[in-house]
Order: structure tokens, then C-alpha cells, then sequence
């Protein structure tokens, strides 16, 4: 199946469940996925939300990144000596391959994004313990971001987010707890306490008030009661530039899924080496790498079931260049009485 590339942008009007959707099936219509999860069928919603399909994105932050701070901690030496000696081309350069997004947190959520990839750090040398996104150079403040995606649900009460914290760089003891802290100050109840994953369903976190589940990948998680464990959420990485390996991939970490009793993260993003950016160092990751390679990935995706051995949560690069975010909610259709559950 071949599949146009669409440069269009998300619709952000914000939508209404009581506008009504085109299908009150499957939470989703051409207009808007604004509040998907609030119009799905009580059939899904009383299903373990492991086994629901849900879009979300790759580096979720990185559709601003700042090019006058320094290259991040996560970055080798190598890397930080050029950008030094090349200054602001270099990070022209990084930037081109550094950006795997290019909506903000509110569009994609109002698009139907709802799982967010989260890599975090310090700022060596500033005073305080302010932490910040990072993928290569530095982007906004997590508390900025955190804002924005906490306005949103406050407008959407019935729609649910997993953040997924799974790196941290340049962070002491003292950062984490701030950071800690900040996630306590701005959601408050919506956040959800760790507890069985199979008994998390939307009718319990609706009932319950929940609206974030945070997934925390430090031993930090285990004494704060709303931070989840980054072992309830493995997230394979195939590390490939072919998208036919990285299928390949895809299934073979779906298939073990099941041993795990997890949420589980297909990640259907290529990733590039340094020959590859070598060669498209001028195109960067999106025009070099990702564009020629989503038919191939969103024919993937659209041939999966979700369900208990199923797809769970789909992340993508440039979110917006296909229709990924409906694609990977209509699945959900497949989990009512009329189809198998496989």
C-alpha cells in the first residue's frame, strides 16, 4: 500500500466530545483527536489501556531547540570539540538532526498524541536546579512543557497522557527531586499511583480523576508513589537506518511482549549513524532519513492489531507528515465484538 506524504498541519481547534464524533467508536474523526479517549466505546473503555492503541511521538520536545547554549551533556566529546571550533554552523547542522518533531506539546496532543518521550538535563554551570529537554542541544524548560500539556488536559478532562522520563543527564540527587517536586506542583491529582498495569483501564482513571501516568527511569521511582517504574514501560529500540530491519524488529520485540505484563512502546523510528548524517548533512534527519522511509513504516502500522498480543503504544518521528495519530487510533476498532481480538 502506498501512502502520500501530507505536509499539513494538525487541526487545533480543540474539538468537543459533544460535538460528536464521525464514529463514537473509535474516538476519532477527520477533524480532530482532541478528545479520542473520551469517545471511545464502553467496550474499550473497560479494556486494559496496555492493550488499546495509542500514537505517540519520538523526542516529543524537540520541535524547538536552542541553538546559542551549549551542545548537551549527552553529547560525546567529539561533538562538543566541533561545535566549539565550528560554533554556530555546527549547530545548524545538529539542529537539522536533532529535531525529530515540528508540532508543540498542545498540537500534538489536540492531534491525539498521548505519549510523550522525555530526555532531560541540567544546564552545567547554572545556579538552581532548573532541568531542561535535550536531544543533542537544549530545549525548553520541562516546566514549560509540563504547563502546556497540564493547560490542555484541564480542558479535556477525560483524555490521559503517559510521560515517559527515561533519560536524565547532569542531574544530582538535587534535580531530580526539584524535577520530582515540579510533576507533584503541577498535576496533583491527575497523577495516577502506581499499581497493577493490568487493572488500569479508562473507566478506573476516569473514575479515580487521573489524567497522567509518569514513568520514571531512576531508582528515585520506587519511593514516590505516582512515579511508575520505566520497567512497566520497555520501549525496544531497533537502532537501524533500514526501515526494513526496523519491521523486522518490530515484530520480533511484539512477540515477547506478552512475557513482560507491561505497556509496551513500538518504536517505529529509523535511527541515523554518522555516515548517514555525513551524507545528508545538509537535508538533516527529516528530509535525508525519515520522509522516504514513513510509506514503508506507516504500512506497517496500519496492518497491526492492538489487543493481548497486540500493539500498544506506537511512537513516530514528525508526527504530522502522515495521518499517523488517526491511523494508529482507528486500530482500536479491531478490539469491538465485531472483530477479533488477537
Amino acid at each position: 500500500m502506498n501512502h502520500k506524504l501530507r505536509m499539513h498541519n494538525v487541526n487545533t481547534d480543540g474539538g468537543d466530545r459533544k460535538t460528536g464524533h464521525k464514529d463514537s467508536c473509535s474516538g476519532s474523526d477527520d477533524t480532530s483527536n482532541a478528545d479520542w479517549m473520551g469517545s471511545l466505546c464502553p467496550t474499550l473503555t473497560s479494556m486494559p489501556l496496555k492493550y488499546l492503541a495509542v500514537p505517540g511521538s519520538h523526542d516529543s520536545f524537540s520541535f524547538w531547540v536552542d541553538e546559542k547554549a551549549p551542545v548537551g551533556p549527552d553529547q560525546k566529546a567529539v561533538v562538543k570539540h566541533l561545535a566549539v571550533v565550528f560554533r554556530l554552523l555546527a549547530k545548524k547542522v545538529m539542529k537539522k538532526w536533532s529535531m525529530t518533531q515540528n508540532l508543540t506539546f498542545k498540537e500534538q496532543l489536540e492531534g491525539g498524541i498521548r505519549y510523550f518521550d522525555l530526555r532531560v538535563s541540567s544546564k552545567p554551570g547554572e545556579p538552581g536546579y532548573e532541568v531542561y529537554f535535550i536531544h543533542g542541544l537544549f530545549g525548553h524548560r520541562v516546566r514549560d512543557g509540563l504547563n502546556e500539556i497540564n493547560t490542555f488536559l484541564n480542558s479535556h478532562s477525560k483524555e490521559v497522557v503517559f510521560l515517559d522520563f527515561n533519560h536524565h543527564y547532569a542531574m544530582s540527587i538535587e534535580h531530580h527531586m526539584y524535577l520530582i517536586s515540579m510533576l507533584q506542583q503541577i498535576f496533583g491529582h491527575k497523577l495516577c499511583k502506581c499499581y497493577s498495569v493490568e487493572d488500569i483501564t479508562l473507566d478506573y482513571l476516569w473514575e479515580n480523576k487521573y489524567q497522567v501516568i509518569v514513568f520514571y527511569h531512576h531508582p528515585l521511582s520506587e519511593d514516590h508513589s505516582h512515579l511508575w517504574p520505566g520497567s512497566n514501560i520497555p520501549a525496544p529500540w531497533a537502532n537501524t537506518t533500514d526501515a526494513f530491519k526496523l519491521i523486522q524488529f518490530l515484530e520480533t520485540t511484539l512477540g515477547e511482549r506478552a512475557k513482560y505484563g507491561s505497556f509496551h512502546v513500538s518504536q517505529a523510528i529509523l535511527t541515523p549513524r554518522v555516515k548517514t548524517i555525513a551524507r545528508g548533512l545538509i537535508k538533516g534527519l527529516r528530509n535525508h532519513l525519515v520522509e522516504r522511509n514513513l510509506p514503508t513504516i506507516m504500512t506497517w502500522v496500519e496492518a497491526q492489531r492492538p489487543g493481548v498480543n497486540g500493539v500498544n503504544i506506537i511512537t513516530c518521528d514528525f508526527v504530522e507528515l502522515v495521518d499517523f495519530a488517526n491511523t494508529v487510533i482507528k486500530l482500536n476498532k479491531l478490539l469491538l465484538p465485531n472483530h477479533a481480538i488477537t
